[in-house]
């Protein structure tokens, strides 16, 4: 092989390295924009659930059986976002962490007290499973995101 020959395979094998480098970096950074994207997105959708249990409940507010399963009802569905949002101001990853969990906890309570409701109030059923199929879908993503934490995912 000529010196000619090593050189060219030389200057290919390096410009694939920097084709690799380039192509690496930009899907980490891709990746890194669809993470901030898909936070982004969840904390307006865990916003966007605690406006809709606030109207729920000023509309069942008006039952004063109600009163005190309203009152949890807000307390927990409102703690979740909260807590996931105080997340972000967490001194460690444990405390990250902790903040997850307690959100996770918030959801499975305010569970309990829509399906109370819809058990007790027939005719508000249709909204009350929308609404749990939400918090479902909310408790699965912050389920995920605390095994993910945990290395356990």
């Amino acid at each position: 092989m000529t010196k000619m020959q090593k050189a060219k395979i030389k200057m290919q094998f390096n410009e694939t390295i920097v084709s690799f480098h380039a192509s690496f970096f930009t899907k980490v950074k891709n990746s890194a924009n669809d993470k901030s994207k898909f936070k982004e997105d969840f904390n307006k959708r865990l916003v966007k659930f605690s406006l809709e249990i606030l109207q729920f409940s000023d509309k069942l507010r008006k039952d004063r059986l109600f009163w005190p399963i309203v009152d949890q009802l807000i307390r927990s569905a409102t703690s979740i976002g909260a807590n996931v949002i105080e997340a972000k101001s967490s001194s460690s990853k444990k405390d990250y962490i902790k903040f997850f969990e307690i959100a996770l906890k918030s959801a499975n309570e305010t569970k309990y007290w829509l399906i109370l409701i819809r058990e007790s109030r027939k005719e508000l059923k249709d909204k009350v499973n929308n609404l749990l199929l939400e918090v479902n879908q909310i408790s699965k993503v912050i389920a995920s995101s605390i095994l993910t934490l945990k290395g356990k995912k």
